[in-house]
């Protein structure tokens, strides 16, 4: 089993900058790369972020590319998202998760290579 424990949401001002933090405990040997997703009220959770333990791949959903960045730490087991020029619509519960399966392009985006889950952290953007 791998635990995670996101940390860092809160409330801010469009174009302010957050950051939210991830650090995953237990069996993380077994699991190829960590993502962030996240989930609107009344919307379905979608894909924010991804990186790859082995290489440090990265990759990002079109609606934050230029603004977020994702970045970790191999020794701590942490993964960070800086998140910059927040808009109103970057508000929702952010969730870390831990894929244990196939890690590329064509499926970091998709919730079935992550096995596990943190518990989600809020992030409010005001206008």
């Amino acid at each position: 089993q791998v635990q995670l424990v996101e940390s860092g949401g809160g409330l801010v001002q469009a174009g302010e900058s957050l950051t939210l933090s991830c650090a995953a405990s237990g069996r993380t040997f077994s699991t190829y790369g960590m993502g962030w997703f996240r989930q609107a009220p009344g919307k379905e959770r979608e894909f924010v972020a991804a990186i790859s333990w082995s290489e440090g791949t990265t990759y990002y959903a079109e609606s934050v590319k230029g603004r977020f960045t994702i970045s970790k730490d191999n020794a701590k087991h942490t993964i960070i998202l800086q998140m910059n020029s927040l808009k109103p619509e970057d508000t929702a519960v952010y969730y870390c998760a831990a894929a244990a399966g196939a890690f590329s392009e064509q499926y970091v985006a998709l919730p079935e290579p992550y096995a596990y889950w943190g518990q989600g952290t809020q992030v409010t953007v005001s206008s």
